[in-house]
C-alpha cells in the first residue's frame, strides 16, 4: 500500500490517500453441469459424424497419401475418383437447374403475391374470399400433391387445353414445376407481406393523410419499404424452404440436383451420390444465409446504434 498526499495547506485540493488495488482473483474452471455435459456430447457426436463422412468420401474415391518421390515434397496424393469424373458435370448441371427453378419461382411468386395481398386485405368480401381460399389451399396441402395435381392432372384435361392452345405449356414438366412452385410460394409470401404491412403502426397512414398524401403514394413510399424490412427474415426462410423443397421435382422427370443424384445412384448404387447431393444443398443454403444476413445488415444499418 502506498500513501500519496495531494494538495497543500490552504489550497482547495484536499489531501487524499491512494490505495493500491488488490489483484483480480484467479479464474476458476467452469463446473460440469448437466447442460454442459449434454452440449459437449452433442458437439462431439457432430464432429465424429463429420469426420466419418469425410473418411467415407475419401475411402470411396481411393484417396491416399504416398510417401516418397523426387519432388520438392516427399508426399504425393493419389485418388481414383471414377464417380466424380463420370457424374461431376451432371451434378453441376443439376445444381444450376435447381437454382434456376427456385429463382424463377420466387420472382414470379413475388409478382403474384402483391396483388393477392391487396385482395387478401380488401374489405370486398368476394376479393377477400378468393384470396383467402387461394392461400388456404396452397398453404394447407403438400407441395408434392400440388405438383402432381398440375403435372398429372393436366393430362386429364388435354382436349380442353388443346382447344385453348395451352397444352404445349402443361405437357412440359419444367413448366408445371415452375407453375406449382410459383403458386405455392406466392401463397406464403402473401401472408408474409400482409403480416408485415399490418405490423406498421396506423399512425403512419394517419400522418400521411394529414399531409394530404394519396393512399397509393403512402403505400409505395412509406408503408411498403418499412414492411419489406420487417419481412426480410421470413422471405429468407421461404427461399431456404423452396431450395430444400425443390428436390421433389425429380419425381416428374426434371433432372435437377436430386434428379441427377437419383440417376447416378440407380446406375452405380454408390451411396456417395446422396452424400454429395446433401453437401451441395448445404452449400446453397449456407451461401444464401450468409448473403441474406449481409443484405439485411445493409438495409437495416440505420436502425443500429
Amino acid at each position: 500500500m502506498s500513501d500519496v498526499s495531494i494538495g497543500a495547506p490552504g489550497s482547495y485540493v484536499q489531501s487524499q490517500t491512494i490505495q493500491a488495488k488488490a489483484p483480480p482473483p484467479s479464474p476458476t474452471s467452469r463446473p460440469w453441469t448437466p447442460t454442459r455435459i449434454v452440449g459437449t456430447t452433442w458437439l462431439t457426436l457432430w464432429i465424429a459424424g463429420g469426420l466419418g463422412i469425410v473418411w467415407f468420401l475419401l475411402n470411396s474415391n481411393s484417396v491416399a497419401l504416398v510417401f516418397g518421390g523426387d519432388g520438392l515434397l516427399p508426399v504425393s496424393l493419389t485418388h481414383n475418383a471414377k464417380f466424380l469424373t463420370k457424374y461431376g458435370e451432371k451434378f453441376v448441371s443439376g445444381f444450376i437447374i435447381t437454382l434456376k427453378l427456385v429463382g424463377l419461382s420466387m420472382l414470379l411468386g413475388v409478382l403474384l403475391s402483391i396483388p393477392m395481398t391487396f385482395m387478401r386485405m380488401s374489405k370486398n368480401r368476394i376479393l377477400g374470399g378468393i384470396a383467402y381460399g387461394y392461400v388456404y389451399f396452397f398453404r394447407g396441402t403438400p407441395l408434392l400433391a400440388q405438383v402432381f395435381l398440375i403435372y398429372y392432372g393436366a393430362g386429364t384435361f388435354r382436349v380442353p387445353l388443346q382447344s385453348v392452345d395451352l397444352w404445349w405449356f402443361f405437357r412440359d414438366a419444367w413448366n408445371c414445376a415452375v407453375l406449382a412452385f410459383t403458386l405455392n410460394t406466392a401463397a406464403y409470401q402473401v401472408e408474409i407481406l400482409r403480416g408485415s404491412i399490418e405490423n406498421i403502426a396506423k399512425g403512419q397512414w394517419e400522418a400521411a393523410a394529414a399531409l394530404g398524401l394519396p393512399k397509393w403514394v403512402t403505400f409505395w413510399k412509406i408503408i411498403l419499404p418499412q414492411a419489406l424490412i420487417v419481412s426480410l427474415r421470413p422471405y429468407g426462410n421461404e427461399i431456404i424452404l423452396m431450395i430444400k423443397g425443390s428436390a421433389i421435382v425429380a419425381i416428374i422427370t426434371i433432372y435437377d440436383l436430386m434428379g441427377e443424384t437419383r440417376r447416378a445412384f440407380s446406375r452405380t448404387y454408390d451411396f456417395q451420390a446422396y452424400v454429395w447431393a446433401a453437401i451441395a444443398y448445404l452449400v446453397m443454403v449456407e451461401a444464401l444465409r450468409r448473403a441474406w444476413d449481409r443484405i439485411e445488415a445493409r438495409l437495416t444499418r440505420h436502425l443500429k446504434r
